[in-house]
């Protein structure tokens, strides 16, 4: 009688000790802090629903703003796990003064530059710009966003850049530009395809011509006073891999890899 009693007491406490050890296991939890460019934030959202389904024990902290401001953030030591740029020249800074883990870097996106205006408008392209029908344009301010650095590049090369000067409207990041032509703000403005696509009550004009401006390149790294190293790298190879790229594209995000330099 005892030892019919023994047996389910000795089974029972092996399942507590099992179930105990498996908790362990599957409940540490992990926040990672990703600082990504503001044009990111549509794809970046559907991702995080996706992967944090796939890996319910990590929670994806996004810090959205313009590459720029990201990397002043990163400079003055916030507490950043990986940065995704819209730039190559903010991640670049970063590497230089050692604030990334070198061998970490890659290059995640290419996107495509785009002149936009309201539904409405009659504007049809670039040349039109310098017309007395517009009285202002949009561009991200060039000092700080990737979007408006490329915006300057492509303006200068179709020699318009010194004849728009007086029209400009310099944003804070893409997104502004994008809802300041959505308010009808401005006539017109320069945003990436990726942004255009998430646009209400706007039309593409035209692309800038690819070899008016460098590669619109995304490279990401992980920052290195990361406390999530391993954890981040999963999220970067999550990100590299096809189901992330699949919801890139449908984004309107390209692979680096489909660019062609000037």
């Amino acid at each position: 009688m005892k030892r019919l009693l023994l047996l389910p007491l000795g089974m029972f406490i092996l399942l507590l000790v099992l179930t105990g050890c498996g908790d362990n296991d599957s409940s540490e939890k992990i926040n990672l802090t990703v600082s990504a460019a503001a044009s990111l934030q549509d794809a970046a959202r559907e991702i995080e629903q996706v992967y944090t389904r796939e890996n319910p024990n990590v929670t994806l902290t996004y810090n959205f703003a313009s590459s720029g401001a990201l990397q002043k953030q990163i400079e003055e030591g916030a507490p950043v796990d990986l940065f995704i740029s819209a730039g190559q020249s903010q991640m670049d800074a970063l590497e230089e003064k050692g604030l990334i883990i070198e061998d970490s870097r890659s290059d995640l996106l290419g996107n495509e530059l785009v002149l936009i205006a309201g539904k409405d408008s009659p504007l049809s392209g670039f040349d039109e710009l310098t017309g007395d029908q517009v009285n202002k344009i949009s561009i991200g301010a060039p000092e700080s966003v990737p979007a408006g650095k490329y915006a300057r590049e492509a303006l200068t090369g179709m020699g318009l850049w010194d004849a728009i000067q007086p029209k400009l409207v310099l944003a804070k990041d893409v997104r502004q530009v994008l809802t300041y032509v959505e308010t009808g703000n401005v006539d017109a403005g320069l945003v990436y395809h990726s942004d255009a696509l998430m646009g209400d009550n706007i039309k593409v004009l035209a692309a800038a011509p690819a070899d008016t401006h460098k590669p619109i390149v995304y490279p990401m790294a992980i920052i290195k006073n990361t406390k999530q190293q391993a954890a981040t790298e999963a999220f970067m190879n999550f990100l590299d891999g096809p189901e992330a790229r699949e919801i890139f594209a449908r984004y309107g995000f390209k692979n680096p890899g489909e660019l062609k330099a000037p």
